[in-house]
């Protein structure tokens, strides 16, 4: 049943051990083997899907973000991601690290958009609530 006033944006199937079948849409958008980290099956870990779900989702708040400020984000923004998964007392959790590249932007105006789209990205709400997460400026500014 779908939750009132959501953008249907995703489902997928996974089968039985999902690091051997992989996980996959029914409408073929998304089809990926999964493995361990540093095993020998040929695929990708699964801490990697919300690396490239973070970063995708933050470029699209900043771009918002930037909009709403009258501006447009610089083409040459670059953001990489990083989710690694840990061990705590109560089991494992996802660490995550995001460091945004921002050219042309003074560390004030680019603190501001990053700032706005942490607020709104349902990716960092998420992480945040969730696991550890630090957000670093390019030019060494950290924000955690």
């Amino acid at each position: 049943m779908p939750i009132p006033n959501s953008i249907p944006s995703g489902n997928s199937h996974r089968g039985h051990n999902s690091r051997r079948h992989g996980v996959r849409r029914a409408d073929g958008s998304l089809d990926v083997n999964l493995s361990v980290p540093g095993g020998a099956r040929n695929g990708t870990n699964p801490e990697r899907l919300p690396a490239a779900g973070s970063s995708a989702c933050s470029e699209d708040a900043m771009a918002f973000a930037a909009k709403g400020m009258h501006f447009s984000l610089p083409p040459e923004l670059v953001i990489d991601a990083e989710v690694d998964l840990a061990k705590g007392d109560d089991g494992c959790f996802l660490c995550s690290r995001l460091t945004v590249h921002l050219p042309g932007l003074d560390s004030d105006g680019a603190r501001v958009v990053v700032d706005a789209a942490e607020r709104t990205c349902p990716y960092s709400k998420d992480l945040r609530n969730n696991s550890d997460i630090a957000i670093t400026l390019a030019e060494g500014i950290s924000h955690e």
